[in-house]
């Protein structure tokens, strides 16, 4: 499961999730991608599974890029606690996507390959997205 190794601060406000992507909303480093088109809050436990998803149908072949990272973490408090007396305890870390975020990229392997490995990788997403290919200069 992914989050950070170095935490020095780490109870966060919740914050707010508006606005398109502004960073990270093309292709850089592969020729296929998995791009959002909702926002939302993506666990580390879903990039994990998403990431073995394409990479057993790709078996050894190809390269994959995971463009997004949980540095968010999500507090919750124990059940049957009275308000009051401070923050939850960190139950686990987020990574905040925006519509148009490239979340994953894939090359090295042919088209049909790498577009059913990004489907697999699609079905364990709580997001709708799209795959996008990288425009040819």
């Amino acid at each position: 499961m992914m989050q950070p190794k170095k935490v020095r601060y780490r109870k966060m406000h919740r914050g707010r999730r508006r606005g398109m992507a502004q960073k990270g909303n093309n292709i850089a480093f592969g020729e296929y991608g998995i791009q959002a088109l909702e926002e939302a809050w993506i666990t580390g436990r879903q990039i994990e599974a998403a990431r073995r998803a394409m990479t057993r149908h790709v078996r050894r072949g190809g390269q994959i890029w995971i463009r997004i990272f949980p540095h968010k973490s999500i507090t919750q408090k124990p059940l049957e606690t009275r308000m009051g007396s401070g923050k939850g305890n960190v139950e686990g870390w987020v990574a905040i996507v925006k519509p148009g975020r490239v979340m994953f990229e894939i090359s090295g392997v042919d088209e049909s390959i790498s577009r059913r490995a990004m489907k697999l990788a699609q079905d364990k997403l709580p997001i709708k997205t799209q795959i996008v290919q990288r425009e040819s200069e």
